[in-house]
């Protein structure tokens, strides 16, 4: 299984890459293995306010809808135009063009909550 060692992830099967103050938040691998075929997506609007561990983003597969939670708190400053006509590469490229939004940090401590890679990789195999 594809787990980046450089990014930061949470129990919910989150994944952060932070570049300055900016994080690009997305599903892991293992998320949308278990969701399958993902045929919406609907991210928070730039502008919107967000909390560690709040629902942020709604993903529809074949099987069931889920929230997507936000692994830190901040300000959502981007979200991917992509998913819109392309939900699909949440499956195709997790890591990649399949990110979700990008959010200003206001609390970086959060991000000392998260696991590394290692860890979740860990927590998978429990």
């Amino acid at each position: 299984m594809n787990i980046p060692e450089d990014r930061k992830y949470a129990e919910s099967h989150e994944w952060i890459l932070i570049q300055n103050d900016i994080g690009t938040v997305g599903i892991s691998d293992h998320a949308q293995e278990e969701l399958t075929s993902i045929v919406f997506a609907e991210a928070p609007k730039p502008g919107t306010q967000l909390s560690a561990k709040q629902p942020a983003a709604i993903v529809e597969s074949v099987k069931a809808a889920s929230d997507i939670y936000s692994p830190v708190s901040g300000e959502v400053v981007e979200a991917n135009p992509a998913l819109e006509s392309d939900p699909g590469l949440l499956n195709t490229d997790p890591y990649g063009a399949g990110w979700i939004y990008k959010i200003r940090l206001t609390a970086p401590a959060d991000l000392e909550k998260l696991l590394s890679a290692s860890e979740y990789r860990d927590q998978l195999s429990q």
